[in-house]
C-alpha cells in the first residue's frame, strides 16, 4: 500500500478523472510518434548486428551509423549526429552553437536569455579567457519575448539590419515559469519567415520537447534541433549521450566540432551503448506520453490547492515540464523531498540546495533516477530564487511518478 494519506488520494482520483480526455490525447501522439519510430525500424532493416558496438576509432560502425539514419527519418529531416559521447544537453547545444557561428557572426536569441548553463557558454558570466563564443568574437543579442510570444516584428527587423547569423529558440520555459513553451507550428512560423530574408541558421533548444507532439522542430523549417538522450528520445534507457539533427549542411559543420574539421563523424565507437540507444529510442514515445501524464497530474492537484501551475491542467503541453509556484524556499524543498522519496533509486535521501556548477544561484534537485541526472525520470529541481517555483519532470511509467507526485503534494501541505 503506498505511503499516502486519504484525503491525497482521493484528490488524485479527482484528477484523473477530469484528465481522462486530456491522457487520451496524449497516448494517441504516442501511437502517431510510435509508428514513425517503428516504421524507421523496418525502412533501415535493423538487426541484431545493428544492437553491437565497436571500439577504438568506431570506423564503419554499423548500428551508430544506421541510428542516425533512423534519428533523422523520425525527426524529419536530412542528418543527425547522435553519440554517448556528447556527455549532456549543454555541450550538445555548444557543438551546435560552436559548430555554426564564427567571428564576427551575430548570436539572436529570440526567446530571451537562455538556460543558464549557456551563460559561460556565449559569455554572459565566467572568466574571460574560458573559450566562449564571446572569446571567439562571436556578438550575442537577444529580443524578449511579447506577451508570452516571440515579438516576430523585432526579430525581422533586427535581421534585416543585418549580420545575424543564428536565430536561436528555446523551446521549453528554462527557469522561466512565466514563459510559455513553444509548439512546433509557432517555430515553423518563424523559421518561415527568417528563410525568406535571410541565410540564418535557426536553431531550436528541443530539450524536453521530443515526441510532446507528432512533429518535429526540423520537420517544419528548424535547420536544427538539439537535444539530450537522458531526456526524451532516450526512454530512460540511455545512460548518456547527445543528439543533433537537421539540415545535412547544419549537421555536418557540427560533426567538425564535435570530433575536428577533416574528420567529422566518422570516428567515434559505439562501445556497448547502441542498444539502450535504440531500444530508448523505441520507448521513448510511450515514455514521453507517461511523462506528459504526470505533468498533467501535478498540475491539477497542485492548481487546485490554490498554487499557481504552468502551463495549467488544461492547456496544450509542448514539453515535459511543469512548473510550480510555491512562494518558498521551505515548499521548494519539501516538494523535493516527496519526489526523492517517490523515486525507485535513493528514496532515503533527502535533498538540499547547493551550489550547482553553471547556475548562478543555489539549485535543489530531486533525481533518485536509474541514471544519473535522467530528466526523464522522475525529478524536480529549483533555483532558491523569487518566486520559489520548482520544476518537475519525468516519470518512465505514469504509475510511479504518480506516486511521487503524490508524495509532493502530502510534503507541501505539512508546510
Amino acid at each position: 500500500m503506498i505511503n499516502v494519506s486519504e484525503k491525497t488520494l482521493s484528490a488524485a482520483l479527482a484528477a484523473e478523472s477530469a484528465l481522462t480526455d486530456i491522457f487520451a490525447g496524449f497516448d494517441k501522439t504516442a501511437r502517431v510518434c510510435a509508428e514513425k519510430v517503428l516504421s524507421a525500424f523496418a525502412e533501415f532493416h535493423v538487426s541484431d548486428a545493428h544492437l553491437h558496438g565497436t571500439t577504438g576509432y568506431g570506423y564503419d560502425d554499423k548500428g551508430r551509423d544506421t541510428l542516425e539514419q533512423i534519428y533523422a527519418r523520425v525527426f524529419g529531416c536530412e542528418a543527425a549526429l547522435v553519440r554517448q559521447q556528447i556527455t549532456c544537453g549543454t555541450h550538445a547545444l555548444a557543438i551546435g552553437l560552436f559548430g555554426l557561428l564564427r567571428p564576427g557572426d551575430v548570436m539572436l536569441s529570440v526567446t530571451g536569455k537562455p538556460y543558464d548553463t549557456l551563460d559561460e557558454v556565449i559569455g554572459l558570466s565566467g572568466t574571460k579567457g574560458n573559450g566562449s563564443l564571446s572569446d571567439f568574437g562571436v556578438r550575442y543579442e537577444q529580443i524578449n519575448m511579447k506577451d508570452g510570444r516571440i515579438d516576430t516584428d523585432a526579430v525581422i527587423d533586427r535581421i534585416k539590419s543585418g549580420g545575424v547569423k543564428m536565430v536561436f529558440i528555446q523551446r521549453s520555459k528554462g527557469y522561466d515559469a512565466d514563459r510559455r513553451t513553444l509548439s512546433v507550428a509557432e517555430i515553423g512560423e518563424l523559421a518561415a519567415l527568417v528563410h525568406k530574408i535571410s541565410d540564418a541558421y535557426v536553431v531550436v533548444d528541443n530539450c524536453y520537447g521530443e515526441f510532446t507532439e507528432s512533429i518535429e522542430p526540423v520537420a517544419v523549417g528548424a535547420d536544427l534541433q538539439i537535444g539530450s538522450l537522458i531526456k526524451n528520445p532516450g526512454g530512460g534507457l540511455c545512460r548518456t549521450g547527445g543528439y543533433l539533427a537537421g539540415t545535412q549542411k547544419a549537421v555536418e559543420l557540427c560533426t567538425y566540432r564535435y570530433t575536428c574539421p577533416g574528420i567529422g563523424a566518422e570516428v567515434g565507437a559505439s562501445l556497448d551503448e547502441n542498444r539502450a540507444m535504440y531500444q530508448g529510442l523505441f520507448f521513448a514515445p510511450t515514455v514521453v506520453a507517461a511523462a506528459l501524464k504526470c505533468a498533467a497530474l501535478a498540475a491539477y492537484m497542485f492548481g487546485s490547492a490554490g498554487y499557481k501551475t504552468v502551463p495549467d491542467w488544461n492547456e496544450s503541453r509542448h514539453d515535459i515540464i511543469q512548473a510550480v509556484d510555491l512562494g518558498s524556499p521551505g515548499k521548494i524543498c519539501a516538494f523535493c523531498r516527496g519526489i526523492q522519496s517517490g523515486s525507485p533509486v535513493d528514496s532515503y535521501v533527502t535533498p538540499e540546495p547547493w551550489d550547482m556548477p553553471g547556475y548562478n544561484d543555489k539549485v535543489i534537485m530531486a533525481a533518485g533516477a536509474f541514471t544519473s541526472g535522467a530528466s526523464i525520470e522522475l525529478s524536480a529541481d529549483a533555483p532558491i530564487r523569487p518566486p520559489y517555483t520548482v520544476y518537475f519532470q519525468g516519470g518512465l511509467t505514469y504509475e510511479t511518478g504518480r506516486y511521487g507526485i503524490l508524495r509532493a503534494f502530502e510534503e507541501v501541505a505539512k508546510i
